[in-house]
């Protein structure tokens, strides 16, 4: 189900110095097998395209009814800042999720990391050395949001 971070080809992201992943963080930041990330992909990304680059407007996020009002936000100014937490209509998307809450930030078909959302909180700015289209989804739960690399974010909500 899950495998060793080090066997992931960029884990130098989760040991740098700037940003900080505390031990007891990277410890929650799961791997998942490219067996369990294709499922999850399929589950709650698309079961038709693998990787960001070839979504559709048949997909679920590119529907204007998956939008959230006001859902383009910036991320790329915080995350070049000294500021730690993610920008705020972000953190406001997912004000009703619990620190708890399992969160799988999703790269591509085959490359899914299981985490806490307390943890991706605190651990934002590693991820984003992944920046080519990563979808963070929350386990039995609406709200997700797509990352770009041009810097901005997309606040979706995600069809059952």
């Amino acid at each position: 189900m899950y495998q060793s971070l080090e066997q992931f080809s960029k884990s130098w992201i989760f040991k740098r110095n700037d940003p900080k992943v505390e031990p007891e963080d990277l410890q929650e930041i799961r791997l998942l097998s490219e067996q369990r990330a294709g499922q999850i992909w399929r589950d709650y990304i698309s079961d038709e395209q693998i990787h960001p680059d070839h979504f559709s407007d048949r997909e679920w996020l590119k529907k204007a009814s998956t939008q959230a009002p006001d859902g383009k936000l910036q991320w790329e100014k915080a995350w070049d800042s000294e500021q730690a937490s993610l920008p705020e209509g972000i953190l406001a998307h997912f004000s009703a999720w619990g620190d708890d809450t399992t969160v799988f930030f999703c790269c591509h078909n085959e490359l899914v990391f299981e985490l806490p959302w307390g943890v991706f909180k605190r651990t934002w700015k590693a991820f984003l050395f992944l920046d080519n289209g990563p979808l963070l989804v929350g386990k039995k739960k609406k709200q997700a949001v797509q990352f770009h690399s041009n810097g901005w974010v997309n606040l979706l909500f995600r069809e059952s």
